[in-house]
């Protein structure tokens, strides 16, 4: 299956990373949990391991998913928190029954109701969105500087001045298109 589709960007946050299944937002955006399949491999990679998931699961992650990032998108540039979009995080947050539990070698780790309840691993994301929304930890929301991309991230850099989602990605276009278009500016041409 990773054949068919593309890499997941991981984080360090579980919100902001969900948010990242929907690439390229402005321009031609790559969805990256097409299938209910996707969603549990998106899932178990996650350390939300849930073995299947319904056509109606899958919707309801979607609509979390964009609901996090219109809550995002409106605390990153200081605007009023969207109701309809806090009502759906609110919502995932309570259905869920998930546990966070200790592990023996000191990390926490959730524990699902059961494999199936795609729900308890949407809670664990819901609460990770309210708990970076409301500001309890240490860092700031953002938007991606690449005007095709806009993704959400959380920024934990110490001048909490960060530009891109992924350096990898969007901030090496960003610059390569920036070589460019002074080297064409220049006369040059580009390498």
């Amino acid at each position: 299956m990773k054949d068919q589709f593309p890499d997941f960007r991981l984080g360090s946050v579980l919100a902001t990373s969900f948010t990242a299944t929907l690439k390229e937002r402005q321009g031609d955006s790559v969805e990256l949990i097409p299938t209910p399949q996707r969603l549990v491999d998106w899932l178990v990679i996650n350390g939300l391991a849930v073995n299947a998931c319904t056509s109606a699961q899958l919707e309801l992650a979607w609509e979390l998913r964009e609901s996090i990032h219109a809550a995002a998108t409106a605390t990153a540039i200081g605007n009023a928190l969207p109701a309809t979009a806090i009502q759906v995080i609110n919502d995932c947050s309570i259905k869920g029954q998930a546990a966070a539990i200790l592990s023996l070698d000191g990390k926490r780790q959730w524990h699902l109701r059961s494999a199936s309840c795609v729900e308890d691993a949407l809670s664990v994301i819901a609460a990770d969105a309210i708990s970076i929304i409301a500001g309890e930890r240490d860092g700031k929301l953002a938007l991606c500087a690449s005007p095709t991309c806009q993704a959400a991230f959380f920024d934990t850099s110490q001048s909490r001045t960060r530009k891109w989602c992924d350096m990898n990605t969007c901030g090496n276009r960003q610059k390569k298109a920036r070589f460019n278009a002074n080297h064409r500016k220049n006369g040059n041409s580009a390498i």
